[in-house]
């Protein structure tokens, strides 16, 4: 949803994603299904472990520090629902390295 949001801002695509929206769409869906972690995490920003590549973290980056704040006005309950998340997340990372 934040690739589409994206593409549609920055590329101007209405229905598809071009291109280079699609191949890091494909490329972050396979990197998801191939993850050790994805069953215990809750984000892949807050995991320890990156399992993309560094040009390819980086594009991730840019899509999410453009699509994040717009993601309230799209989907306000995804939006919510991951600043909770990654609260939580970071309330119990913070608690690991503690200990």
């Amino acid at each position: 949803m934040m690739i589409r949001l994206y593409c549609r801002k920055k590329h101007g695509t209405k229905k598809n994603l071009c291109p280079e929206c699609e191949a890091l769409s494909q490329y972050a869906m396979q990197r998801s299904d191939k993850c050790p972690f994805m069953e215990t995490k809750t984000f892949c920003s807050n995991c320890r472990v990156h399992c993309y590549k560094p040009e390819m973290r980086e594009k991730i980056r840019e899509v999410m520090r453009f699509s994040g704040p717009r993601m309230i006005l799209h989907h306000p309950v995804m939006a919510v629902r991951h600043v909770i998340e990654s609260k939580k997340e970071k309330k119990r990372l913070e608690k690991e390295n503690e200990n």
